[in-house]
């Protein structure tokens, strides 16, 4: 593909460009409300320099890391269909336009595809939104600064999407609980989360370790590119898009803030990504547990407690992560959940009946 500096913009789907087809086609015009600044929290204090994050972000060595992780992670192409073998020669072309549109605070990103992948549960779906090859260049640009700054600030009990760590520390962690006699769990589930991320509340809290606001307002960006679904245009004014290096690093900063209310009521709990577990040594101690953070998780930080899927259990009835947990010898064990073999077998299978 061959592509040069004068056709630049005609390469790049912008936001606006596809809403004026959206209106030639629909008869209506919605457009992306700008960025606002909100006020930053004083009171917090950090000991890195953030407010000239965009010039390290954009720095030839972190956007060349950054080009091979994605080039590394292959996947499909966005909404402008270039895919990543064609990456490189776009970038030679016009990198240099794009560098200096990122520091002028005049790039736009382009809308995300739309992809949806069935879930565990039947019938229920996991939005994913594929981000061009451009953008995710940038995202991860952002990632790799931001993410040595905030894996300082997050909880030991955080173990998703973290370089450190993974679902097995998560599971280990589990038993740890239970064998100092945390047997019944609060098991959290977190109704839609990257779907209904309060953006505003995301970008407080971002501003208070961000003190570069052209930072913050690239990251809002990217919050509100909107969605392309089945061809139409859908604005993000709620969530985040799931499915861009972004995405996961921003879901771990919204969730901090829970662990660290958890930690402050001096609960046990394990988070990975949007699953958590607050464990209690009684029945009752847990049900007390959840009716008094639902206040919080629902009033402070504007997301959604699923009812119908969070309860209160003795661990050996838990499915956490693919495993179950039981009793062996006094210790507490996990092995993988039945359902999750099953699972398994599906996909080695698929002609396997589901029952």
């Amino acid at each position: 593909m061959n592509v040069t500096n004068d056709g630049f913009k005609d390469r790049q789907l912008h936001i606006e460009d596809y809403l004026q087809m959206v209106s030639a086609e629909q008869g209506e015009y919605a457009e992306v409300s700008a960025h606002q600044r909100i006020t930053e929290n004083n009171d917090i204090i950090t000991d890195f320099q953030t407010d000239k994050l965009l010039e390290k972000i954009l720095s030839n060595d972190n956007l060349n890391q950054a080009f091979k992780k994605v080039k590394s992670n292959k996947g499909a192409g966005g909404v402008d269909g270039m895919k990543v073998d064609e990456l490189l020669s776009f970038l030679k072309n016009n990198g240099k336009q794009l560098k200096q549109q990122l520091l002028e605070g005049k790039y736009k990103p382009n809308p995300v595809r739309r992809v949806e992948i069935p879930k565990e549960t039947k019938g229920e779906f996991r939005k994913l939104g594929v981000p061009t090859v451009v953008d995710r260049v940038f995202q991860q640009a952002i990632t790799q600064v931001l993410s040595p700054i905030y894996e300082e600030q997050f909880s030991e009990n955080s173990f998703g999407f973290s370089p450190r760590r993974g679902a097995h520390d998560a599971l280990k962690q589990c038993q740890a609980n239970v064998n100092d006699g945390y047997v019944y769990v609060v098991d959290m589930d977190l109704e839609k989360f990257f779907d209904t991320v309060c953006q505003s509340k995301l970008i407080e809290v971002l501003s208070r370790t961000i003190k570069d606001g052209r930072v913050i307002s690239l990251i809002h960006k990217y919050l509100n590119a909107g969605v392309i679904s089945r061809g139409i245009f859908e604005k993000t004014e709620v969530g985040m898009p799931q499915g861009g290096p972004l995405s996961p690093l921003l879901s771990n900063i919204m969730l901090n803030e829970l662990d660290k209310e958890l930690k402050h009521r001096g609960h046990r709990f394990v988070r990975y990504a949007d699953d958590c577990m607050i464990f209690c040594k009684s029945k009752k101690s847990a049900e007390r547990t959840l009716e008094n953070i639902i206040p919080f998780i629902e009033g402070k930080l504007f997301l959604k407690v699923n009812r119908n899927k969070t309860c209160v259990e003795h661990i050996s009835r838990v499915k956490y992560l693919g495993y179950s947990f039981y009793r062996y010898r006094g210790k507490c064990r996990f092995r993988v959940h039945p359902k999750s073999i099953v699972k398994m077998d599906e996909g080695k299978n698929p002609r396997i009946n589901k029952t």
